[in-house]
């Protein structure tokens, strides 16, 4: 503007007065302004940014929101089956509350003796801290209660379940396949720490896209 002003002035100062009325004065000053091009530079610079924001994106969802993650064994059948894939809500228990019957996925505690190249495990979660969960007849109990298990085929059964109190900020976990599932009636109650998030959908089945929400 500094510029455009100096040329102005000494336009005025030619004949006392300008030759320029000022919509003609506002043309030539827009017509002095050179006009930027995009080069391929440019551009080429403009799509590096957006493609660093968008893996930088992707990679605050994965840490902090959003993960999947591949089943590996049959643990949790019928509800989830090998090989397939679903999405973790890393946030829930940031903002929420763990309850009975939520299925999680939790890093594997030292006393678990499956393979050495499993880092993560899913379960559904029985008891809560504080409650006393025990076994009768194949049934479980909480507190001395039926518990009432829905997600489960009819008929099953469960067993090798000892009458305990789970420690605070602990959770019992069992998979749904309760005849083939290494769980916390095995390696005791979880701390909530190793929790990493709820399993919120299933979105890969047996080598198709398959939703289901849970």
């Amino acid at each position: 503007m500094n510029d455009i002003n100096a040329s102005t002035d000494s336009i005025d100062s030619i004949g006392g007065a300008s030759s320029l009325q000022p919509k003609d004065a506002l043309a030539h000053t827009e017509a002095v302004i050179p006009r930027k091009k995009h080069t391929w530079k440019h551009r080429l610079t403009e799509w590096g940014i957006l493609i660093l924001i968008a893996v930088v994106l992707a990679l605050v969802l994965r840490i902090w929101v959003v993960q999947s993650f591949y089943i590996p064994s049959g643990s949790m059948e019928p509800t989830l089956q090998g090989g397939d894939r679903i999405l973790v809500n890393k946030l829930s228990y940031v903002f929420g509350t763990v309850h009975t019957g939520n299925i999680v996925v939790f890093r594997r505690p030292a006393a678990d003796v499956g393979p050495a190249n499993i880092h993560y495990l899913v379960k559904r979660v029985i008891g809560l801290p504080g409650q006393t969960i025990s076994e009768k007849n194949g049934e479980v109990y909480i507190n001395g209660r039926l518990l009432k298990e829905p997600w489960l085929p009819t008929g099953t059964l469960t067993y090798h379940l000892k009458t305990q109190k789970i420690p605070p900020g602990e959770y019992f976990v069992m998979g749904d396949n309760r005849g083939d599932s290494f769980d916390s009636r095995y390696f005791g109650p979880i701390p909530g720490s190793l929790i990493v998030g709820q399993v919120t959908m299933l979105v890969w089945r047996h080598g198709h896209l398959y939703l289901r929400i849970f």
